[in-house]
């Protein structure tokens, strides 16, 4: 019996390309950088399963040089923006991500860049190392209090409501929003809700949360800086899309909000004659939410489990639901 013949786009550790190797043909972009457009819309051609990454943008075009007998797509994210849902749906090809695995690490993440940003770790780093420490001044290089702060989360799935958890011990008033109430949840880390007008206007610093879609995409623009307070600081660990990044350059040069810290840009990487990239108040990382070993490993090795499961017949131990 033949095996099933897969495409994998990026280096994997061990443990997640192994049991690949062992069951399938294997067509490995085994390097760290993305697979070329161009060879992956070869390499698809008369394949049974696609273990890809954000990177990969899976749409009809991609879909229609694979051919009728692709089975699967398997993305090692937790998030999948980057897949035409509808078009997989019309084809009935399962979509298996990587929910839950992330939760604490990018909830952990999420509350570094908090710190970080609040008290103006990047800058102090860089005056020790560019050699710009002046003597003791009282109100050099302050920062902003957490302690005793109100926090606005917009979204409490998840990742929200680890953050809301890890920040118990700072003794905050913790507000969420979303498109519904979460009672139970609310409850669970001491969230109370609030419309998004009035999470904008009482938050000292907000939290995004919450997934790119079309009622997401640029939820941060304009409107949005101008009904935070001019203390406030803007911390995004979720999509890149959810944010106007020009308005948001605009709100942090003229003093509408205080500071942001970014784990996720648009586009990613963020080129760094970027605009935000030159202001001290905005601390950029790339995108380095899930990133520790433990973690991407266990999100490497769900992914196989996704994708093997998918070519070999088997309901998808994380699939997404399609309509």
């Amino acid at each position: 019996m033949s095996k099933p013949t897969v495409v994998v786009t990026r280096q994997l550790p061990e443990a997640a390309i192994a049991p690949i190797l062992e069951r399938c043909d294997v067509r490995y972009w085994d390097s760290e950088e993305p697979i070329e457009r161009a060879t992956l819309l070869e390499w698809i051609h008369g394949a049974d399963g696609l273990y890809c990454l954000l990177t990969e943008s899976i749409d009809d075009e991609l879909l229609d040089a694979a051919g009728p007998g692709l089975r699967v797509v398997a993305t090692m994210s937790v998030g999948y923006d980057h897949v035409d849902v509808a078009a997989l749906g019309k084809r009935g090809i399962p979509l298996g991500n990587t929910p839950g695995v992330l939760t604490e690490t990018t909830a952990e993440l999420a509350l570094a860049l908090l710190l970080a940003t609040a008290r103006r770790l990047p800058e102090g780093t860089h005056a020790v190392q560019s050699g710009t420490w002046p003597t003791w001044r009282p109100m050099w290089m302050t920062g902003r209090d957490i302690h005793g702060s109100t926090v606005g989360l917009v979204g409490l799935g998840r990742i929200g409501s680890a953050f809301a958890r890890m920040l118990g011990g700072f003794g905050c008033r913790i507000l969420y929003t979303g498109p519904r109430e979460k009672p139970e949840a609310a409850r669970d880390v001491g969230a109370t809700f609030a419309p998004m007008d009035t999470l904008l206007a009482e938050s000292d610093f907000v939290a995004v949360h919450c997934p790119l879609n079309d009622q997401t995409r640029s939820l941060f623009s304009v409107d949005a800086f101008r009904k935070m307070k001019p203390t406030a600081v803007l911390i995004n660990t979720s999509r890149g899309g959810v944010i106007d990044q020009d308005a948001l350059y605009d709100a942090l040069v003229q003093g509408e909000i205080a500071a942001a810290g970014l784990d996720v840009t648009d586009p990613e990487p963020l080129p760094a004659d970027h605009p935000l990239v030159s202001l001290d108040n905005c601390v950029i990382l790339p995108h380095i939410g899930s990133a520790t070993v433990a973690t991407r490993t266990k999100m490497a090795v769900m992914t196989t489990e996704n994708l093997l499961a998918g070519v070999e017949g088997r309901p998808l131990p994380n699939g997404v639901g399609l309509s």
